[in-house]
């Protein structure tokens, strides 16, 4: 197994994905190496965000990739990978567990997880990967303004042990990731699609124009989410360019 194959812990970082990126800019660091901190003082999200969790109760992760074979084009590959590896890894826990595009961890319509993945690219080619895990185990109160946070505690009313849920997380990333390298890209992507939150559900969304009445098709090889508006129109947005509204 790679992923987790090798565990460095602390008890407090400023960012798990600021101090993996920092330690393979010194030195070569065996791929699947894990930073995990059990507090963050400046975790982060997608889109600038941040990241809530108490102290000792949720697994902050951040895992280091060398995904020489996927093409930079291809890079949310690396997105569904480990999005498909959560959502496995929750399934067997928690049901109606859903990827909110691009890579949010929704169950129902509380979201359980976020990733966020820094692409290191140099000359046409991806050098390492940082895949950002926040993942809410047995936190039960949330003190911020996120609108919808939940935990696996707070869905089953049962306090869980931090060691096995990772090990149990890091063999589903490792399959999912096994399944990237070795080019069955075309299921993942299948596997991908079939997962998302409000696939094919007629749902509202807001972009530049304003709210509007759409469902998802699909995703495109380069993240890009297509949705069908009420009028027959197909639309494609890149990050940040539509909000769900939930």
């Amino acid at each position: 197994m790679i992923i987790g194959s090798d565990i460095i812990f602390f008890e407090e970082l400023p960012s798990t994905n600021t101090y993996a990126a920092s330690l393979i800019r010194k030195k070569q660091i065996a791929e699947g190496t894990i930073i995990r901190a059990a507090f963050q003082s400046s975790g982060r999200g997608q889109m600038g965000n941040q990241w809530e969790s108490e102290a000792g109760k949720n697994l902050l992760i951040s895992i280091i990739l060398y995904p020489s074979g996927i093409e930079p084009s291809d890079q949310f590959l690396l997105s569904m990978m480990v999005s498909l590896g959560i959502s496995d890894f929750l399934g067997g826990e928690i049901s109606d567990c859903k990827i909110k595009w691009p890579n949010d961890i929704y169950v129902n319509n509380d979201k359980i997880a976020g990733i966020l993945i820094e692409n290191s690219i140099m000359e046409n080619a991806i050098v390492n990967s940082v895949a950002g895990i926040g993942l809410n185990i047995n936190q039960r109160e949330f003190l911020t303004s996120a609108p919808n946070p939940v935990s696996m505690s707070l869905l089953t009313d049962r306090e869980y042990d931090l060691e096995i849920c990772l090990r149990q997380l890091c063999s589903a990333i490792d399959k999912r990731y096994f399944q990237l390298v070795s080019g069955n890209q075309t299921e993942m992507r299948s596997n991908y699609i079939s997962q998302l939150f409000r696939h094919n559900e007629w749902s509202d969304f807001r972009d530049k124009a304003g709210t509007f009445t759409g469902r998802i098709l699909s995703v495109r090889d380069d993240g890009a989410l297509k949705i069908e508006r009420k009028d027959g129109d197909i639309l494609h947005y890149s990050f940040r360019e539509v909000d769900f509204i939930l």
